[in-house]
């Protein structure tokens, strides 16, 4: 599965756990990032057209989650977490619900820079705050994911 987790230098994987979302042992690894100190505008902007994909096609992976996914398919949305540092983490949330703007699930990802926060934690943010989204299914497959498939190829140089 292409999960990522941005800190201002890195890129990172998470952890899986029990009972939650069900992940396929045949899901894409992940590939770890960095993101060099001071090239934040340069990432925004290279990252920007693959976030705007995820918001435009966002509409319906929203109306197929609420309509109920299949057995061994789970709906994630990515986001950041903030604390009260300059520091921010771009996290897979796992969801649980979405209601009237408002999207709770759990936090799917291995927090390392920000404070407060852990993998497994309950979380719920504003819609309009959703970077990307997946749909991971039992075949190992993702539908969406658009930002994590371009962090696979993300150099940090204009690729």
């Amino acid at each position: 599965m292409r999960f990522k987790l941005l800190l201002i230098l890195a890129l990172g994987v998470p952890a899986a756990s029990a009972q939650e979302p069900q992940l396929s042992s045949d899901a894409p690894q992940d590939k770890l990032t960095h993101i060099a100190p001071g090239t934040n505008a340069q990432f925004e902007a290279a990252i920007a057209p693959y976030v705007a994909q995820a918001k435009q096609t966002y509409p319906s992976a929203k109306s197929k989650f609420q309509a109920g996914l299949a057995a061994g398919h789970s709906f994630f949305v990515t986001t950041r977490l903030y604390d009260g540092s300059a520091a921010f983490e771009q996290v897979f949330i796992a969801v649980h619900d979405i209601d009237d703007g408002i999207i709770s699930g759990k936090i799917w990802s291995d927090i390392s820079q920000v404070k407060g926060y852990k993998h497994g934690d309950n979380y719920s943010f504003s819609e309009d705050q959703i970077l990307d989204w997946l749909i991971t299914n039992p075949d190992g497959t993702e539908d969406g994911n658009f930002v994590g498939k371009f962090l696979d190829t993300y150099t940090g140089s204009g690729t």
